[in-house]
C-alpha cells in the first residue's frame, strides 16, 4: 500500500512522495502511503504472503480452497463486496494471519482471507479497490486485530485519513502495542492537525520506538513541523545517530532527503545540497528525486 498516482518515487518538499493528493502523500512506506514517505503497504501478513507472526485467533478453521467439484467452497458474495477472481486462493495469505481467523466459520474466514489477499496485491497500483477488498474483509471479520490493521493500512494508502487514523486504533485496543505510530501521527497531518502528529511524536509509545519505526516517525515530526512553518524544529527534530551519511538503502535516503529539505526550508541551502548528495549517494533503489533537487538548486 499505499506513496503516486500511487509513485512512490516521486518526492515533494517535505520527503514524502508526491501523489494526486494536493498535500503529496506517499502510498505504502512509514514505509506506504503517506505523506512522510513512511507508511507500509498492508502489513503483518494481513494483505500480503510475508509478515510477522501474530497471535493464534480461537477454534474454526478455513475450508478447503476448493471444494471436490474444482469449485471454490465459500457463500456467495454480500452485494455490496467487490468481485474475487474465482483463481484467487485463501492459501495465499500468510499462514499466521490465517491463523487469526480461525475464530470465524470456515467459509467465511475463507472469504475473509482472499479479500485479505486481494487488498495486498492492488494496493499499489488501485488503493481504492484494494480498499474495497478491506471494508469487506472488516465487514466480515471486523472484531480481528489484523483485519482492522489492513483495514486502516489500506485506508492511509487510498488517503482516507479519518477511517485510517479509526481502524489503526481499532486494531490496537484490540492487539495492544504502539502499532503503526507513524502513520497515525500522518494522517494527522493529512487531516489538517499537524499538532496532534506532533504529540504523538512526545507520546511514551513513541520513546520506546527503535530503529526504522523511530526513524519513520521522527521523519513525520519533521514534517508537521514544516506544515508549521517551524523549520528549524524540523532540523532539529532529524537530528539524531541516524544521520550518518556512511548509510546507504532506502529508509537512509528518505532520512536524508527530508533533512535536507528542511535544511533548505530553514535557510541553509548549502548544507541542504549536501545532504541532497548524500540521500542520492544512499539511494541505490531510486526511490527519491534527490539529484533533481540538486539541480535545482544549484541553478538558483
Amino acid at each position: 500500500m499505499p506513496e503516486d498516482s500511487n509513485d512512490r518515487r516521486s518526492f515533494r518538499g517535505d520527503g514524502t512522495p508526491r501523489s494526486n493528493d494536493p498535500r503529496g502523500r506517499t502510498g505504502g512506506r512509514p514505509d506506504g502511503a503517506g505523506r512522510s514517505g513512511n507508511a507500509r503497504r498492508p502489513e503483518g501478513g494481513a494483505a500480503r504472503a510475508g509478515g510477522p507472526p501474530r497471535r493464534r485467533g480461537g477454534e474454526g478453521g478455513f475450508s478447503g480452497d476448493r471444494g471436490p467439484s474444482g469449485s471454490a467452497d465459500r457463500r456467495p458474495p454480500r452485494p455490496d463486496e467487490p468481485d474475487l477472481p474465482d483463481e484467487l486462493e485463501a492459501s495465499e495469505l500468510d499462514p499466521a494471519v490465517r491463523r487469526d481467523l480461525l475464530s470465524l466459520d470456515k467459509n467465511n474466514a475463507t472469504a475473509v482471507a482472499r479479500h485479505l489477499v486481494m487488498a495486498g496485491r492492488l494496493v499499489d497500483d488501485d488503493p481504492q479497490l484494494a480498499l474495497q477488498h478491506a471494508r469487506a474483509a472488516r465487514q466480515r471479520a471486523g472484531r480481528i486485530a489484523v483485519v482492522r490493521e489492513t483495514a486502516g493500512i489500506t485506508a492511509y494508502h487510498a488517503g482516507e485519513w479519518a477511517e485510517a487514523l479509526s481502524e489503526l486504533r481499532a486494531a490496537r485496543r484490540m492487539a495492544g502495542g504502539p502499532g503503526h505510530l507513524a502513520v497515525m501521527a500522518d494522517c494527522e497531518r493529512g487531516l489538517g492537525r499537524p499538532e496532534r502528529a506532533i504529540e504523538l511524536g512526545r507520546s511514551d509509545e513513541a520513546r520506546a520506538l527503535t530503529g526504522e519505526e523511530a526513524s519513520e516517525l521522527r521523519i513525520v515530526v519533521a514534517g508537521a513541523r514544516m506544515d508549521l512553518s517551524e523549520f528549524d524544529q524540523a532540523v532539529v527534530t532529524l537530528q539524531t545517530p541516524d544521520l550518518d551519511s556512511s548509510r546507504s538503502g532506502t529508509a537512509a535516503a528518505r532520512l536524508f532527503y527530508v533533512y535536507a529539505d528542511a535544511l533548505v526550508a530553514a535557510g541553509r541551502v548549502e548544507e541542504g545540497v549536501k545532504w541532497f548528495l548524500n540521500a542520492a549517494a544512499a539511494d541505490v533503489d531510486n526511490e527519491t528525486d534527490a539529484e533533481e533537487r540538486v539541480e535545482e538548486l544549484s541553478g538558483q
